[in-house]
């Protein structure tokens, strides 16, 4: 096979790279080693900011998104009893989020792909990736019971961390950036409503603990336990008892039980792989990057990443420069150590450490008091919170 552009992973970036490209006329080829239903099922992200709804909307990828999402313009953080409301529009000039689940984003442009684009092959497992640094790199790949080769102009892997094209980059040219946290995430679906309509990040001695959802019928919410935790240890009457002591106000709110349907422990990590280019492969999404889920930030990196490649591409095929493919590593980086940082702050502000003193604590109180007293702080939130915009993405993302 040959194509331009060889995508490995049909994850929302490599899905959403291939729209991009696609409407721009440059041909590609996606190779997802699952099947579609895994793909299109697999619980992930569920915050959208601004700047990947705009790139959504400008791709076709947004009609179902609008129609079903769920638009927030703040979220409420909660410590030593109180409520404090961060109101997005207000601080960042008309930004809002919209929450629509990851699974969600995928089908849209699944269906997108399967209808007018390229080729895109699910069970089709990349074996590796070959002369990235050749004018033709390949990708070897396995798919209904034969193996077969792509040849491409560029790969960009979208193969999450566990992915080949990572191991693509020899290791003396590779620096590996990470930190892991003591404490995981235990998170649930809930057939019940959301007893709030924005998310609620709450800071509490026994540990974080977050409301969210997934449609307004259907909750999201997740307690910081330790790391190692197995789902298993936690019935479900322990869940909800641990999430009404943690969300604890001096009001009336309260939170409504329903029956859980879902049930497993994130771990917590940060992890940035230094380039993201080697030759003619290029990282995109997991592959390159892991933050914490505090701040929101995985899928919404991912998709400033496909945008850059893209623009940087038809840049180069109109122009004939290649200036902005060789500035893609550091132009990605740039936003993804600033994700980085905040979702970092985010998770320090709001966890509780196993070896945590009552000084951290207090210190934990004055980063949330200055949160909620200072516009020049609670704007500094929002606008992270919200992502800065991607230029043009109101327009053609890849303009």
């Amino acid at each position: 096979m040959r194509t331009t552009v060889g995508i490995i992973g049909a994850g929302p970036a490599g899905l959403l790279l291939a729209r991009l490209l696609h409407r721009a006329g440059i041909d590609s080829v996606v190779l997802e080693s699952r099947d579609r239903a895994y793909v299109e099922h697999r619980q992930r992200a569920g915050i959208l900011e601004q700047g990947t709804v705009d790139v959504l909307r400008a791709a076709g990828a947004g009609e179902r998104m609008d129609r079903e999402g769920l638009r927030h313009d703040g979220i409420e953080l909660r410590f030593d009893r109180r409520r404090h409301r961060v109101d997005f529009p207000a601080l960042t000039g008309g930004r809002s989020v919209m929450v629509y689940a990851q699974t969600e984003v995928c089908k849209d442009l699944i269906a997108l792909q399967l209808a007018d684009g390229g080729p895109l092959l699910f069970e089709a497992e990349a074996l590796a990736v070959e002369d990235a640094t050749g004018d033709r790199p390949r990708v070897p790949f396995r798919h209904q019971g034969r193996e077969d080769v792509l040849e491409c102009d560029y790969v960009v892997g979208c193969d999450g961390f566990w992915g080949v094209a990572r191991n693509a980059f020899p290791a003396a040219a590779s620096r590996v950036f990470e930190r892991s946290y003591p404490y995981a995430w235990l998170g649930i679906l809930a057939d019940v409503a959301p007893s709030h309509d924005e998310l609620v990040y709450a800071r509490h001695d026994r540990g974080f603990a977050l409301l969210s959802m997934r449609s307004p019928s259907v909750s999201r919410l997740y307690l910081q336990v330790p790391a190692g935790t197995k789902a298993e240890e936690w019935s479900d009457d322990a869940v909800w008892a641990e999430l009404e002591r943690r969300f604890e106000t001096d009001d009336d709110w309260t939170l409504e039980r329903g029956p859980l349907t879902q049930k497993s422990v994130t771990p917590m990590r940060s992890f940035v792989h230094e380039p993201m280019r080697h030759g003619r492969l290029f990282l995109a999404g997991d592959a390159a990057h892991i933050v914490p889920p505090t701040g929101a930030k995985g899928l919404n990196l991912a998709v400033g990443d496909v945008v850059t490649f893209a623009r940087a591409l038809v840049h180069a095929q109109e122009t004939g420069s290649p200036d902005l493919l060789d500035a893609y590593s550091a132009t990605c980086l740039r936003r993804i150590w600033q994700a980085e940082r905040f979702s970092y702050d985010m998770t320090t502000l709001l966890h509780s450490a196993p070896d945590a003193t009552a000084f951290d604590a207090r210190l934990q109180l004055a980063r949330l008091e200055r949160i909620a007293s200072s516009r020049a702080a609670e704007t500094d939130l929002a606008e992270a919170y919200t992502g800065f915009p991607l230029t043009g993405a109101g327009n053609n993302p890849c303009a």
